[in-house]
């Protein structure tokens, strides 16, 4: 049986800091941090995705966690193919993204430099055992097709020797027309398949597919169950008090994970005040981790 993980996908939302959440004498970033490490053993970092990260803020990661604990990180926006903004990158790379955005596509010349300036500021995670995996997350514009496909194996070759996870937006490779391909195709690529749980009554919505097609890590994110997904401000998508009815859905699936990765982290990003913790310390309860 694998090791269960439970976590949140972020420490540092605003709305959980003022929550009250964290005690005082711990509300700066480091004891924000520090605190967080004594009740979860895992975190994703969302702030990667903004702004490409630093070797400093890696090193100070290690430091103010204990050894074991791991850091799911999310892949820059450009990476995933999402709308960038100039100031994001480094002052010498903007002259060839504004190039670039005078044409249709991203230049992969540009991509393997933000990669290079990305996986070198995270290579002390990776070298500490910190890292649990890169999360690259697709939006719903992201259509199963071939185009698709290829930036797909392309941002895989970009990242060998790396753990990487899909999640996809899009429900359409999780239907049932796709899903045995798309299964097939993160096994061939070596990717964990992230199993999303969301509201189900969306023309979007994407359904709860569990495929393990990693033997070393499996992936859960929980957004919750808000009818606001796309239209909504993002504490309006986000919003959801999950109940104990609703994370016993999960525990089979996660256990059944368990059996088939070596590592499965199971993370929650309801991030309104304090209700992505209050559900990660339910969830870690009902698996029997607490």
């Amino acid at each position: 049986m694998g090791e269960i993980r439970v976590g949140t996908c972020s420490w540092t939302d605003k709305a959980l800091v003022s929550s009250g959440w964290y005690p005082a004498g711990h509300r700066d970033a480091e004891g924000r941090l520090r605190h967080y490490a004594t009740r979860f053993p895992v975190a994703e970092v969302d702030s990667t995705y903004y702004g490409l990260p630093s070797t400093r803020n890696s090193l100070l990661w290690i430091d103010r966690t204990p050894p074991g604990f791991r850091f799911d990180v999310k892949a820059f926006s450009l990476l995933t193919g999402h709308p960038t903004r100039p100031e994001a990158l480094p002052a010498d790379l903007r002259p060839a993204f504004a190039r670039q955005r005078e044409r249709s596509g991203v230049d992969p010349g540009l991509l393997d430099d933000v990669w290079d300036r990305y996986s070198g500021a995270l290579e002390p995670l990776r070298a500490s055992g910190r890292l649990g995996t890169l999360v690259f997350q697709f939006s719903h514009r992201f259509v199963p097709g071939r185009p698709a496909v290829e930036f797909l194996r392309r941002s895989r070759e970009r990242a060998a020797g790396w753990p990487v996870a899909v999640e996809f937006r899009n429900p359409g490779w999780w239907r049932d027309e796709h899903v045995d391909a798309t299964t097939a195709l993160l096994t061939d690529l070596d990717a964990t398949a992230v199993a999303v749980d969301m509201a189900q009554n969306l023309p979007d919505s994407v359904p709860p597919v569990v495929r393990v097609t990693s033997p070393e890590f499996a992936l859960v994110r929980l957004h919750g169950r808000s009818g606001a997904w796309r239209t909504g401000t993002k504490e309006e998508r986000f919003r959801h008090s999950y109940t104990r009815e609703e994370l016993s859905e999960w525990t089979p699936r996660v256990r059944e994970m368990a059996g088939r990765a070596r590592e499965v982290h199971v993370l929650f990003n309801n991030c309104c005040g304090d209700a992505a913790v209050r559900a990660a310390q339910s969830m870690r309860h009902l698996l029997g981790l607490s």
